[in-house]
């Protein structure tokens, strides 16, 4: 007599439900023709017909989408980065997604990173993409780095690793990610560290993870005003006005983006001198491009009261210092432990 097995089905799991922020930029701009990558409108398509361009992306995980705004990100300010990380947030509150991936333009896609990295509150997988080449042209970078967010951001892995930018094929901390080229589609690059890991043909892999204090371990949250602050660069034969008509002007802090070693001219650090007696925070960062800005490396910060940068870069620590003064932070020996510890 035969006899029948009856096997018990295995549901396969549920793809991951993610949502897609769209906010402008290369990655959705269009020229007149498809070899033109340079004269082109950025932000000139909607979402809907970047998805439309990538059909595998229903295979990957469930998209819903929204159009947040048509920026070309060169125009990116902090009020926009109030209303994008309060999206965020309540996005990741609903226990129904899973996480996020926000299309933006690359000029300073780097500063928006990093401020989500410090204040989104969830584990769950951020995610930034761009292009280099708008959506228009003839190989459009695109649509490829839109899929290799999504896979990123629907995978396990993720979780937990903080604000993560994803681009030809390789996945960057927000903290460590930086804009390197006017042109080329391997435009990002993680100069100091290196990169996290890579995604392709559906993979992601993870070679290291975040060292540094993000998201739900750090004290900042967005909602409370902006404080002005500005960078200020060092070079041979710079005078002190720029300094003098910031503080005139009520600037809160100031970035220097220094020479080597975040050193910085004679003539500019006594005007930064004066704008610490005036309760301006002053923060040396190095206009190199990599490395980073020893405490004392120039022998000024115990003596000055200047804080060290450390590894970001000028553009990163203004977002830093933003945040530590919004947060109420005053006088270099705190900000320097907000510096050391984000």
């Amino acid at each position: 007599m035969n006899t029948l097995t009856s096997f018990s089905a295995v549901a396969a799991p549920e793809r991951a439900r993610i949502v897609v922020l769209a906010t402008g930029g290369t990655i959705a701009g269009s020229a007149a023709t498809p070899t033109e990558t340079s004269a082109y409108q950025a932000g000139a398509l909607g979402i809907d017909t970047l998805l439309t361009a990538v059909p595998a992306l229903d295979e990957v995980a469930r998209i819903e989408a929204q159009q947040v705004a048509s920026l070309d990100s060169k125009d990116m300010s902090p009020a926009f980065w109030t209303i994008l990380a309060q999206r965020v947030n309540e996005l990741l509150a609903d226990d129904a997604i899973d996480g996020v991936v926000i299309t933006h333009g690359t000029d300073t896609l780097e500063e928006t990173a990093y401020l989500l990295h410090l204040t989104v509150k969830s584990r769950k997988p951020v995610v930034l993409t761009a292009a280099m080449r708008p959506a228009s042209a003839l190989s459009a970078d695109g649509p490829l780095n839109l899929l290799n967010a999504v896979t990123l951001a629907a995978n396990p892995a993720a979780v937990g690793q903080g604000v993560l930018v994803a681009l030809n094929n390789q996945i960057h901390s927000a903290r460590e990610a930086a804009k390197t080229s006017t042109y080329a589609v391997d435009a990002f690059q993680s100069p100091e560290f290196g990169i996290l890991g890579w995604v392709q043909d559906g993979r992601v892999e993870f070679g290291r993870s975040v060292v540094r204090a993000h998201t739900t371990a750090t004290e900042f949250v967005i909602g409370a005003a902006w404080p002005h602050v500005e960078i200020v660069t060092s070079y041979a034969g710079v005078s002190r006005a720029l300094v003098d008509g910031l503080v005139a002007a009520g600037v809160r802090g100031i970035v220097v983006a220094g020479t080597g070693n975040g050193s910085i001219h004679a003539s500019l650090q006594q005007a930064l001198v004066d704008a610490l007696k005036q309760g301006v925070a002053v923060v040396r960062s190095s206009r190199v491009g990599s490395g980073h800005v020893m405490r004392n490396g120039a022998a000024l910060d115990d003596a000055l009261g200047f804080v060290s940068a450390g590894s970001l870069n000028p553009y990163k620590a203004r977002v830093l210092l933003m945040l530590a003064l919004a947060a109420g932070g005053t006088g270099p020996v705190m900000l320097q432990r907000v510096f050391d510890q984000y």
